[in-house]
């Protein structure tokens, strides 16, 4: 077909639907953009805040401000809980020492509730302990469960 400015002008138009096509249709899904990985899981949104709870609990004993020790080891003590759905594939996935996370959750929680009661009395010596069982608590957790739980569900060490 010899090119007049009439097939000139079709072609153009087609070339123009098809980019236009194209630019609406939406990117081919890659392996980051499975569901557990577009967001970050409750899980790790959770310990960040936790992070930062633990963070506050160390300056407020460092400048004895004991009613901010008291309210951060209340918040780390009742921390929020993952999504049943999410809680579920955490279980699953860690099988039988399942057992063994929810114990580190328990110590954590009890040693955190010593913790604002210690804070509340103003008690320092008992506070440092108590956060030190929190921190212990925390450290043997990660130790057995962050590494096999990142490399599963996050594909990092």
């Amino acid at each position: 077909m010899p090119c007049t400015p009439r097939t000139t002008l079709s072609h153009a138009a087609a070339v123009a639907a098809l980019a236009l096509l194209a630019g609406s249709l939406p990117p081919p899904a890659r392996a980051a953009d499975t569901p557990e990985q577009a967001a970050p899981m409750a899980l790790t949104t959770i310990m960040r805040e936790l992070g930062k709870d633990m963070q506050g609990v160390t300056d407020g004993i460092a400048r004895e401000d004991w009613p901010a020790v008291a309210q951060r080891a209340v918040r780390i003590a009742d921390h929020p809980q993952p999504p049943l759905g999410e809680k579920l594939r955490i279980l699953a996935f860690m099988g039988k020492d399942a057992g063994h996370f929810r114990d580190y959750d328990r110590q954590a929680h009890d040693a955190a509730q010593q913790l604002a009661q210690a804070a509340q009395r103003q008690d320092g010596s008992a506070a440092i302990a108590a956060f030190a069982n929190v921190q212990g608590a925390c450290l043997g957790c990660h130790q057995r469960f962050r590494k096999p739980f990142r490399e599963h569900f996050h594909s990092q060490p």
